[in-house]
């Protein structure tokens, strides 16, 4: 599978700065519980930034496709970065 057939290669850099903020998030007194939903409205939101300064936006589909496209990519970049997440702490375990 190609991954460049989900996630824009120019959102791929969202992966390691959302792992980041993830990170920040685990060590403050947010309840670990909230930490996907909150990279997930980053994720979304810094898509949505990406999206409306590379597009041209002149009528209502355009708007539509744009929002479509930041809460796409924005779910498929924060799930990768949980993944990566889980990976490292999968791999720390001792079996």
């Amino acid at each position: 599978m190609n991954y460049q057939e989900y996630i824009k290669s120019e959102l791929l850099i969202l992966i390691p700065v959302l792992y980041f903020i993830g990170i920040g998030l685990k060590k403050s007194k947010i309840s670990d519980k909230y930490i996907p939903l909150i990279l997930g409205i980053a994720s979304i939101t810094l898509s949505a930034i990406w999206v409306l300064a590379t597009s041209n936006v002149t009528c209502f589909k355009d708007v539509a496709l744009a929002i479509f496209i930041s809460i796409t990519q924005g779910i498929l970049l924060a799930g990768a970065s949980v993944y990566v997440n889980q990976l490292y702490i999968q791999s720390k375990k001792n079996e």
